[in-house]
């Protein structure tokens, strides 16, 4: 009875120091997100003020980026999301506060002058540096700092996606893949709720799609199989985006070339890009996004088959450039278009529905978040997207194969019992082999058709004679 008094009481008083610590953390960092969200409106609000369009100021804007990063911040170089991990695994979630302040400024310089980037990442890593300095000025132990920076990366990424759920949950499923950290689930809950609440209280406003498609249906065989079919290629197309960018930086960071001078050509090579294919490729593109799932077909002229392999380009290009900002919302607007695409083709009475799931299972797949993916799915998109959106955003997942467009992600898990892959290492750093039984059985499979094919020329030689 004493120990069992003693556990609950300790229990009581951890889960009190939580909801306590959680809150308020929330509610800065909540804050402090909304006035870097308002300051990047006010920012794209204020390009008309400009004599000419504004993406003419991407080559200067991506030098000063880089110069700001590099002189003031080096670990705000980036998509943000990166580099929280990398704390929160190498360094007990300590971060330094120059990045807060930092990556502010060079994301709303970048996304101002109309590099391919998101605000997600940034928000994230905002929200880390904040809940970092709180630990540091109260000199919380390393354990604690660490689980209070999760805290800040699920508060951050809930008040720029606008989904309290899905935020927190991502905050702590995009760590490790194949493993949800459950001690750090009930305060990331909490800070990510306290976060959201705070934005709305300030005028954060935010984007849903409800979108009502089956309420009258209760199983549709053959849709099912059409989304497993676009399932499958949505895992595809997010190994294609995860590839291109890593290839991409490592080309850009392989040419031996003044760093401000590449940061330039690669700003020119995005302006002439521009004046090619149309501006509707660099940015946000929230509009774009909202377009590929709207339910009207007026509203899909500017979406095309290519679309998403431009946006993967200009994306690349400017990340790989030294843009600042994240990629999340890109690999919305590529899971979006490429679902729009897709949809159009094998299911156009649910182009639009194609397009969510397109959404939410790219994400899945490059991020290896596919908790978080579906319950976004039903945050962003109605509770009738559900089941469908499940199926698509796990095998997306499957079929991405061991790879992430955060290299710092650890492995805990291998995603066919057939590879050999080493568990615990960062998936920058894992190599993959089949498994030597499976081996074995393809050596046999081998032995087998070479008796066979002797034996049938045996057989030929038998008969010419």
């Amino acid at each position: 009875m004493k120990e069992h008094f003693t556990e609950q009481t300790a229990i009581f008083f951890s889960v009190f120091k939580w909801v306590v610590l959680s809150s308020f953390i929330g509610v800065i960092i909540g804050g402090t997100v909304t006035v870097f969200l308002k300051i990047l409106a006010s920012a794209e609000e204020s390009r008309s003020l400009l004599p000419f369009e504004y993406y003419y100021l991407l080559p200067v804007a991506l030098v000063l980026t880089v110069w700001l990063v590099k002189t003031f911040a080096p670990t705000a170089e980036g998509h943000g999301t990166e580099k929280v991990i990398e704390a929160v695994h190498k360094n007990n979630g300590k971060i330094d506060i120059s990045v807060i302040p930092i990556k502010l400024l060079a994301t709303v310089l970048s996304i101002f002058s109309g590099a391919s980037v998101g605000k997600e990442g940034p928000g994230a890593q905002i929200g880390a540096g904040v809940a970092s300095l709180f630990s540091s000025i109260f000199k919380f132990s390393k354990k604690d700092r660490k689980k209070l920076v999760i805290c800040g990366i699920s508060a951050g990424f809930a008040t720029v996606f606008g989904t309290p759920i899905a935020g927190a949950i991502f905050g702590v499923e995009v760590l490790i893949i194949g493993v949800i950290m459950y001690d750090v689930l009930l305060p990331s809950f909490i800070s990510g709720f306290a976060a959201f609440t705070t934005a709305q209280l300030l005028g954060a406003s935010y984007t849903y799609y409800p979108m009502h498609f089956y309420q009258n249906i209760s199983l549709d065989l053959l849709l099912i199989l059409k989304v497993v079919f676009a399932a499958v290629l949505f895992g595809m197309i997010s190994d294609f985006v995860i590839t291109t960018v890593s290839q991409m930086a490592h080309f850009i960071k392989s040419i031996k070339l003044n760093i401000y001078l590449k940061a330039f050509m690669g700003g020119v090579l995005l302006l002439v890009l521009t004046l090619v294919f149309g501006k509707e490729y660099i940015g946000l593109g929230l509009d774009t996004i909202s377009n590929a799932l709207s339910p009207y077909d007026d509203n899909y002229e500017d979406i095309h088959w290519y679309t998403f392999l431009l946006k993967t380009l200009f994306t690349s290009l400017s990340l790989g450039s030294g843009a600042s900002g994240g990629i999340i919302t890109p690999i919305f607007y590529i899971g979006a278009t490429s679902g729009n695409f897709i949809g159009g083709i094998i299911s156009p009475e649910h182009i639009s529905m194609f397009a969510a799931l397109g959404f939410v299972s790219v994400l899945s797949a490059t991020t290896n978040t596919p908790i978080a993916s579906t319950i976004m799915a039903v945050e962003l998109f109605g509770i009738d997207i559900a089941h469908y959106a499940a199926l698509g955003a796990v095998i997306s997942f499957l079929i991405s194969g061991h790879r992430s467009i955060f290299s710092s992600q650890i492995l805990a898990m291998k995603k066919s019992e057939m590879l050999s892959v080493k568990i615990g290492e960062e998936i920058d750093n894992i190599h993959i082999s089949l498994e030597e039984k499976e081996i074995n059985k393809i050596n046999k499979l081998k032995a087998r058709l070479e008796e066979k094919r002797k034996n049938l020329q045996e057989q030929r030689k038998k008969k010419s004679k």
